[in-house]
């Protein structure tokens, strides 16, 4: 592992779940399902780059894509994506094994931090968890973390951006409720940046879009996507397919299906500006429990499958980890937050986010955050390189110190004995003292630290004159 001044990177070897042949079928498979279903857009700017090239339109919105267009949009989409902190310092970049971890967005319910009670979210909730994520040091990017039920959901997509923007200087992955949203909330990074140009070179976000399904794609969502690309910056395009209800149930049939959706958006990304960024995740398929017909997080059939296709392409990945389907952040929650987190690892998912989510996302906590960045940093322990040389390896010392000898008092214990990984949140003392510290669990030390956090942890403010632009926009003039 490479320790960068403000990113990792992993020289381990990555895993592969999929042999070249069975991603190259599901490529092959993506573009038979453009070329020969199509996809239906509901936007008539796409329609119209797609029909200047030579494309026909069928009942007014369905257009076949044909393969040599969806090559030609690989072959020119960047093959990397940097997004940099408030100061413009270039911290993410997305490429090779870089990897970076974030918070999910847009849940309906929280897990109050204080109460430890589940409700509706709210702004407060938001800003909270900024400062948290904030201080955390295995959180790289920030999403909106809830909704804010008690906004106005029309416009509660600049409140939320404005939250993030206000309390951590780390890059923000944004998501908008209408294409209205997605402009104001661009116009507040450009304050923040100087410009439409200064935050094109130095992109401080990027736009999270769904879409309707990977054969039906919303207006909104192109418009979106025209907008982002139109403006060089760089945002994910992702039709999420429920395996069994908007696509095969099973894994490879939704992996094509989704795939070729998010084909669909590159090309039209690429049509309104070439070159522009785009984040693949090659294909997002989730498992609907048939005993519960509802959406699971943390299948092992979600993992690692759905960046192997983003690799083939060599475009950067947007992947999902530190999910959960518990209720609360208990044992299921660590343990299905833990292999996500490992797993997608190992599969160089680079723009990793989710991280909290609970209830297969209809709720967020900031405790669960809290584990999740212990958990995020045993991983980055475990997938450091083993450096063999004279010095770790040692010889002379295990002579001169021989059969009945000790190492505690040798110069190289303590020259090398910081090396290894010591937790901040795992318990590791005897159970005596752990006792008489007030037997804690995992969540009650969780909850501790984001509570100190919240009390001690003070974001760095933007400048007055930015704020009040940022204010402007949001209509909230003077309040934060």
């Amino acid at each position: 592992m490479i320790l960068q001044s403000n990113y990792t990177s992993f020289d381990t070897p990555r895993f592969r779940k999929l042999s070249d042949d069975q991603v190259e079928r599901l490529h092959h498979a993506s573009l038979e399902i453009l070329d020969r279903t199509g996809v239906c857009l509901y936007e008539p700017e796409a329609l119209a780059l797609l029909e200047k090239k030579g494309l026909h339109v069928e009942d007014d919105n369905r257009v076949r894509i044909p393969p040599g267009l969806v090559e030609w949009a690989l072959s020119v989409a960047p093959k990397r994506a940097v997004l940099c902190n408030r100061h413009g310092e270039r911290v993410m970049p997305l490429e090779r094994n870089n990897m970076f971890y974030g918070p999910g967005s847009d849940c309906p319910n929280v897990i109050d931090v204080r109460t430890g009670a589940r409700r509706p979210g709210t702004l407060q909730d938001i800003v909270d968890a900024m400062v948290v994520c904030d201080a955390l040091p295995n959180i790289d990017f920030l999403m909106s973390f809830c909704i804010a039920s008690d906004l106005e959901q029309a416009t509660a997509d600049r409140h939320q951006m404005r939250a993030m923007l206000m309390n951590s200087v780390k890059p923000i992955l944004f998501v908008t409720t209408e294409f209205a949203g997605c402009v104001d909330v661009v116009k507040m990074a450009e304050a923040v940046m100087g410009g439409a140009e200064a935050l094109r070179r130095s992109p401080i976000c990027a736009c999270y879009i769904n879409v309707t399904s990977a054969l039906r794609h919303n207006q909104e969502a192109l418009q979106k996507l025209l907008f982002m690309a139109e403006k060089g910056l760089p945002t994910t395009y992702t039709p999420v397919v429920l395996r069994g209800v908007s696509g095969p149930v099973t894994a490879a049939g939704a992996i094509a299906l989704a795939n070729a959706g998010e084909l669909a958006g590159l090309v039209i990304a690429q049509l309104r500006r070439e070159g522009a960024p785009i984040i693949l995740t090659g294909g997002v398929n989730d498992m609907l429990d048939m005993r519960t017909t509802l959406d699971t997080y943390a299948d092992p059939n979600n993992r690692v499958m759905l960046v192997e296709l983003a690799h083939r392409y060599g475009l950067p990945i947007f992947g999902l980890t530190g999910c959960s389907d518990s209720k609360l952040p208990d044992g299921q929650a660590a343990a299905e937050a833990a292999f996500s987190i490992i797993l997608e690892t190992l599969a160089g998912a680079q723009l990793a986010h989710d991280v909290g989510y609970l209830d297969g996302g209809m709720c967020n906590s900031i405790e669960q955050i809290v584990i999740c960045d212990e958990l995020i940093a045993y991983t980055k322990q475990f997938m450091k390189g083993l450096e063999i040389s004279e010095e770790t390896l040692a010889l002379d010392l295990i002579d001169a110190v021989g059969p009945h000898g000790d190492f505690m008092g040798t110069e190289h214990t303590l020259e090398h004995f910081r090396e290894d990984w010591y937790p901040g949140l795992f318990e590791r003392r005897n159970y005596t003292d752990w006792a008489a510290a007030g037997s804690k669990t995992l969540r009650d030390r969780a909850r501790d630290r984001a509570l100190h956090l919240l009390e001690t942890h003070k974001p760095e403010p933007l400048p007055a004159d930015v704020q009040k632009q940022i204010d402007a926009i949001a209509g909230l003039p003077g309040e934060r």
